[in-house]
């Protein structure tokens, strides 16, 4: 096996080793990244939901006082509006969903499925969590999901939901006095989900990681063909040089031609020494032939 047989099989196994390395690294970085950024999505779905709720509260629900003494409108409701924005905004985003899921709703198209109401125990579970991650399998593949808890904070929140008796009216009689009531002041009532779909995601992390791991083969093969060449002409051509004059003196012929010195390395030296070797070895040789 020839020298530089040898030294090409050493960088590859060393380029793979290293190349495995990397891709693993590189992975785990570029999936972090990939799910930090649909976390950041369903952050800005949620803060979206909270300035619809907050401007609600604050604007629209006033001036809504007087007609809801006579009719209920769920334009003054913060969870009405937040959802109802979002659903004028989901045909940009088809693959994203805003919920306000609860456990016992006074819409029933907020009533919590099985997963959402998972979600929910966990903040009923826990008082002090302020925000749940979760991710789960869908028909169309995976979905990240950033949840915050509904708790019941203030005794107004209560106005509508504690009897059907004591809510208004109007609220009853459009969505009936089985739903949303018998809510408690600090009670976990539900959450607001946002999920965001990580496949696209995902697939702009492979593409990249496809990306580097090519960029570096590329790299790689650059440097292995230079590395080749280098050796090639400062090592292995004089080295055979070298090996080629030896024969032909070990052989006899003593008039052998000189090995050329070019540079000043390590290479260069050991041609000088050679030659000075082959004049001592043939001034040996004349003066036992003399």
């Amino acid at each position: 096996m020839g020298l530089k047989t040898k030294f090409n099989l050493l960088m590859a196994v060393a380029f793979l080793v290293g190349l495995g390395i990397a891709g693993f690294m590189s992975n785990q970085v570029l999936r972090e990244n990939g799910r930090q950024a649909a976390l950041r999505d369903a952050a800005m779905i949620l803060a979206q939901a909270a300035a619809v709720r907050g401007y609600t509260a604050t604007e629209v629900a006033p001036l809504l006082q007087e007609q809801l003494k006579t009719r209920f409108l769920p334009h003054s409701v913060p969870s009405w509006s937040a959802q109802t924005v979002w659903r004028s905004m989901q045909p940009q985003f088809p693959d994203y969903r805003y919920k306000e899921a609860a456990l016992n709703p006074t819409n029933p198209a907020d009533r919590a499925t099985d997963w959402e109401a998972d979600i929910i125990e966990q903040f009923r579970n826990n008082p002090k969590l302020t925000e749940f991650v979760s991710t789960r399998e869908t028909p169309t593949g995976v979905v990240l999901s950033l949840s915050r808890p509904l708790r019941i904070s203030t005794p107004a929140c209560l106005a509508c939901h504690t009897t059907a008796a004591q809510a208004p009216q109007p609220m009853v009689d459009l969505y009936g006095a089985a739903n949303g009531f018998g809510w408690k002041l600090n009670e976990t009532v539900g959450a607001q989900i946002a999920s965001v779909p990580m496949d696209a995601a995902m697939r702009h992390v492979d593409e990249l990681l496809k990306l580097y791991i090519g960029g570096l083969a590329a790299v790689f093969l650059v440097v292995l063909l230079l590395l080749n060449l280098m050796l090639h002409y400062v090592i292995v051509r004089p080295v055979r040089r070298m090996s080629a004059t030896a024969n032909e003196i070990s052989m006899g012929n003593m008039d052998a031609p000189e090995i050329e010195v070019r540079g000043r390395d390590e290479i260069a030296s050991l041609s000088e020494s050679f030659n000075r070797m082959r004049r001592s070895l043939a001034n040996a040789m004349k003066m036992l032939g003399g």
